[in-house]
C-alpha cells in the first residue's frame, strides 16, 4: 500500500513585493499549518518523505507541519510542483522511490484540488462531495493506492480516506473564503 498526503498550502498574503513565489502565510495560514501538523501526529499518520513547491507558502508551510513531528522526516524542495499541472504532478508522483511508504506534498491550487480529484476513484460519499466542492487554503486529502509501486498510480485509483480542512479542527462549520 501507499500513501498520498496532498496538503495544499495555507493562506497567505495576497501580495509580495517579490513577486507571487514569495508570497508569505499571513499569521492564520502558519496556525492552520500548524493545526495539520497535530492532526498527522496525533492521527499517527507520519511521512517516510515530505516534498513542497519552492514557492515560500508551501515551504513555510512544510516547516510548521514538520515541526510537529519529533522525529526527522526527508523533505526536499520541487520547483516544479508550483503551478503544476495535473500530468506533471502524476509524472512527479509516479518517479517517487518504492521505499517511501507515505508522501506528503504541499502545493498549490488548482493543480492539487485537481490531482486530488483525478486520484480519488472511491471513498466516503460525503467527503469526496466536501473535497470535491471546495479544496481551501491548508487542506487536506489522505489517499490510499493499493499498488506495491508509486509507477503503478492512475486515475480513479486512490481511495479518499479523509479529507480534513483548517475549519474542521478549528470547529467551524463553513471554511473562511480563500
Amino acid at each position: 500500500m501507499r500513501r498520498l498526503l496532498l496538503l495544499r498550502h495555507g493562506k497567505a498574503d495576497r501580495h509580495s513585493a517579490g513577486g507571487d513565489r514569495e508570497r508569505p502565510l499571513v499569521r492564520r495560514g502558519m496556525e492552520d499549518a500548524r493545526r495539520m501538523g497535530e492532526f498527522l501526529r496525533e492521527s499517527k499518520i507520519a511521512p517516510d518523505l515530505a516534498v513542497a513547491s519552492n514557492a515560500r507558502r508551501a515551504k513555510q508551510t512544510l516547516d510548521k507541519v514538520l515541526d510537529c513531528f519529533t522525529g526527522h522526516v526527508t523533505h526536499l524542495i520541487e520547483n516544479t510542483i508550483y503551478l503544476a499541472t495535473v500530468d506533471h504532478l502524476v509524472e512527479i508522483l509516479r518517479q517517487t522511490p518504492d521505499k517511501v511508504g507515505t508522501l506528503l506534498a504541499v502545493g498549490h491550487n488548482p493543480g492539487f484540488a485537481e490531482l486530488a480529484y483525478w486520484l480519488a476513484g472511491s471513498g466516503e460519499a460525503d467527503e469526496l462531495a466536501l473535497m470535491r466542492a471546495k479544496f481551501p487554503t491548508a487542506a487536506l486529502a489522505v489517499l490510499d493506492f493499493e499498488i506495491d509501486h508509486w509507477s503503478q498510480v492512475r486515475k480513479g485509483g486512490a481511495r479518499l480516506t479523509r479529507f480534513v480542512t483548517p475549519g474542521m479542527l478549528r470547529g467551524e462549520a463553513t471554511e473562511d473564503p480563500d
